[in-house]
C-alpha cells in the first residue's frame, strides 16, 4: 500500500472529513490530527481514552520523541492515526519489562488472575460499541461484525478465567515404595504474541487470555495495519488491575516490523512464541525460534473445502457457504476457499448460493452492509488476479467478478462456476470475497481432492447420511471440520490446524497447554 502513503496529508484529512460527515450527518468536523489521531475520529466513541495511539511499556504509554507512521482507514484510505513506529530499543524495553513483572505475576494464586481476566472480558461487554467502532475504522469490518469479534474476543478472556483455576497436575504411582511422584503444571514465562489485522481484537484476546491465566507475561506485536485495538486491549487491562510489565505492546510500521520480530526471536527471555499469520511467515519465524529453543504457537495458512453432497439440504448449504465464505469479506483463515458440489445438485446448489451472494451488500463499515473493504490495494490485486486466471481458463462468472470503483479498497462478492484444479485459485488461498465452484461425482474422489493441498485448518461438508459424516469427517486431512455449519469457532473448542497450518492449539481446556512447562517432583519419604 505504498501509494496511499504518497497521498499528501490534507488530502487524506479532507476525504475522510466528507466520509464522516456523510456516514454520521455531521456538518462540521475538526481536521485536526492531536497526539496521533484525528478529532473526528475520537469524536465517535463514547469513550474517546480507548482510542490509543501511544506504544504501552512496563505501564507507560510511550510516545515523546518517537518517530510515527500512519495507520489508515481502508474503507476511505484516510488517515486515521499516527502511532509510534517503534523498533528495537523499545522492544529490548518491553521483553525486560515483562521478565521482571514474571517474578511476581507467576506467584499470584489462579484466583487473583481469573478476577483480573473476568474483569477485562466485563471491560469488553461494557465498552463493545466503541471497541468495534475502532475495529471498523482500522480493519474496515462491517459494524455488526466487528461488534461480533469483540463479544468473541470477550468469550475468551472469560474462558480463562474459569480456566485459570483448573491447571491440574497429577500424582503418578512410583516405582519405588518410598517415593513419590508429582506433576505441575508452570508458566513457560515471557511470551511473544504476533497477531495479524483480520481479526484485531480475537487474535490478541485467544493468545493473551490463555497467556495470563498460566501465569505468564507478554509483548504483543500487532499488526502494523491495526494496531489500535491491541492499545485498547492494553488500555482494559490497565482499568482491570494488570500489574505494569504483565502486558505489553509495540506497534512498528513494515519497515520495523523485521527488526522488532528479531529481538524478539533472538532474545534467551522470551520462552514462547505465538504467531498467526502466513505459512511461508509461519516457517521463518519456527526457524528463528529453534535457535533459543523457544516453544512456539502456530496458527497459519489455510485453504478451507466445503463440500456438498447430494444428500444435503440445499438450501442449507447455500446459507452456510454464504457464512463461511464472505465473513470479514473473505479475510479469514478458515474463509471456504474451494467449493465442491457433487454433479447432481450443481445446478440447485450454483443458482441458489449465487442469488444470496448478489442480495449482499458492500460498503462502508458504518453504513448498513454485510462486506467492507480489503485491508489493502495489494489485497485486491491479489484477488483480480484469481478471478482472471479463472475466467482466462474458462470459469464462469455467476456474480460479481471485478473491482468496485470507490475510494476504498473494495472487490464485489464473487461466484465463479465451471471452476477446475488447474486454476490459481484451486491452489492458493485467495483471502478475498471470492468463492469458487468445483464439481465432483464420488465421495472418495472429493475427498482427495479437498486434501491435496499443504495446509489442514477448516474445513466444512453438508450431508445427512450418517455414515458418510463419520466417513468424510474422518478423511479429511484438517484440525476442524464443520459438519452442516458454516461457523465452527467457539472459545469452548481447541481451534489450530494439522500439516502446514501449524502447530498447538488456542481456546478449549487444551489452550493452556502451550502456555505450561510440565515440571515433576520426585519426592523420597524420610
Amino acid at each position: 500500500m505504498f501509494w496511499l502513503h504518497q497521498t499528501p496529508l490534507n488530502g487524506l484529512v479532507k476525504r475522510q472529513t466528507r466520509h464522516l460527515q456523510a456516514a454520521w450527518g455531521r456538518k462540521e468536523v475538526s481536521k485536526c490530527v492531536f497526539r496521533g489521531f484525528s478529532t473526528e475520529t475520537s469524536s465517535l466513541l463514547s469513550d474517546k481514552n480507548l482510542f490509543r495511539t501511544d506504544g504501552y511499556i512496563n505501564g507507560k504509554w510511550i510516545r515523546e520523541g518517537k518517530e510515527t507512521y500512519d495507520v489508515l482507514n481502508p474503507g476511505n484510505g484516510d488517515l486515521l492515526a499516527q502511532v509510534p513506529n517503534l523498533g528495537t530499543k523499545e522492544t529490548f524495553e518491553a521483553i525486560n519489562a515483562a521478565a521482571n513483572s514474571f517474578v511476581t505475576w507467576k506467584q499470584t494464586t489462579a484466583k487473583e488472575r481469573s478476577i483480573i481476566l473476568k474483569d477485562i472480558a466485563r471491560l469488553h461487554v461494557e465498552n463493545a460499541d466503541d471497541l468495534a467502532k475502532i475495529i471498523t475504522l482500522e480493519a474496515g469490518k462491517p459494524l455488526a461484525e466487528a461488534k461480533g469479534e469483540v463479544l468473541y474476543g470477550a468469550s475468551y478472556f472469560e474462558w480463562f478465567a474459569e480456566e485459570a483455576k483448573r491447571q491440574y497436575g497429577d500424582v503418578i504411582p512410583d516405582p519405588v515404595s518410598s517415593r513419590r511422584t508429582i506433576v505441575t503444571k508452570n508458566p513457560v514465562g515471557v511470551c511473544a504474541l504476533i497477531t495479524p489485522w483480520n481479526f484485531p481484537n480475537a487474535m490478541i484476546a485467544r493468545k493473551a487470555a490463555a497467556a495470563l491465566a498460566a501465569g505468564c507475561t507478554m509483548v504483543i506485536k500487532p499488526a502494523s495495519d491495526t494496531p489500535i485495538s491491541a492499545l485498547a486491549i492494553a488500555e482494559l487491562g490497565e482499568r482491570a488491575g494488570l500489574p505494569p510489565g504483565v502486558l505489553n505492546v509495540i506497534p512498528s510500521g513494515l519497515d520495523k516490523t523485521p527488526e522488532v520480530g528479531n529481538t524478539m526471536l533472538e532474545s534467551e527471555i522470551v520462552r514462547k512464541l505465538s504467531f498467526t499469520g502466513s505459512t511461508r511467515v509461519g516457517k521463518m519465524l519456527m526457524k528463528k525460534s529453534a535457535e533459543t529453543c523457544k516453544k512456539v504457537s502456530m496458527e497459519l495458512g489455510g485453504n478451507a473445502p466445503f463440500i456438498v453432497f447430494d444428500d444435503a439440504d440445499i438450501d442449507a448449504a447455500a446459507e452456510g457457504a454464504v457464512a463461511a465464505k464472505f465473513r470479514n469479506a473473505g479475510q479469514t483463515c478458515v474463509c471456504a476457499n474451494r467449493i465442491y458440489v457433487q454433479r447432481s445438485v450443481y445446478n440447485e446448489f450454483a443458482t441458489k448460493f449465487a442469488a444470496k451472494v448478489k442480495a449482499l451488500k458492500t460498503g462502508y463499515g458504518f453504513e448498513n452492509v454485510t462486506i467492507g473493504p480489503l485491508i489493502n490495494e495489494m489485497a485486491i490485486e491479489k484477488t483480480q488476479a484469481h478471478v482472471d486466471d479463472a475466467v482466462s481458463k474458462g470459469a464462469e462468472v455467476l456474480a460479481g467478478g471485478s473491482r468496485i470503483d470507490s475510494e476504498g479498497h473494495y472487490f464485489e462478492p464473487t461466484v465463479l462456476g465451471n471452476t477446475t484444479d488447474s486454476m490459481i485459485i484451486a491452489k492458493e488461498e485467495t483471502f478475498g470475497p471470492v468463492a469458487p465452484i468445483f464439481q465432483f461425482d464420488t465421495e472418495e474422489e472429493v475427498i482427495a481432492r479437498a486434501n491435496a493441498v499443504e495446509v489442514g485448518l477448516a474445513s466444512y461438508f453438508y450431508a445427512n447420511d450418517v455414515g458418510r459424516i463419520f466417513r468424510v469427517t474422518e478423511g479429511l486431512e484438517y484440525g476442524m471440520v464443520g459438519v452442516n455449519t458454516g461457523i465452527i469457532s467457539a472459545e469452548s473448542a481447541p481451534f489450530g490446524g494439522i500439516k502446514e497450518s501449524g502447530l498447538g492449539r488456542e481456546g478449549s481446556k487444551y489452550g493452556l497447554d502451550d502456555y505450561t512447562e510440565l515440571k515433576y517432583m520426585a519426592l523420597n519419604l524420610p
